[in-house]
């Protein structure tokens, strides 16, 4: 199953990025949102990267299709 970067709906605080960031990473989204955190307070890009993030990242669809293999036959 291939990987896709999504802004997920469940366990989101704001737009859902951190969640989903750390989903697609495998790691716990705190640890994201501490990132984002830190780099606002360091360097003032966290806000920035946030909502561009927001802009950019698509959401999650609620129902994702089954994919079908292309040379199946139907019975």
């Amino acid at each position: 199953m291939e990987k896709r970067l999504f802004r997920v709906k469940d366990g989101r605080v704001f737009g859902g990025v951190c969640t989903g960031i750390g989903e697609y990473f495998d790691i716990d989204p705190v640890i994201v949102r501490l990132l984002f955190v830190l780099l606002f307070l360091f360097s003032g890009i966290g806000i920035l990267a946030y909502i561009i993030f927001w802009i950019v990242i698509p959401k999650k669809p609620d129902v994702i299709p089954p994919s079908q293999p292309e040379n199946s036959e139907i019975n």
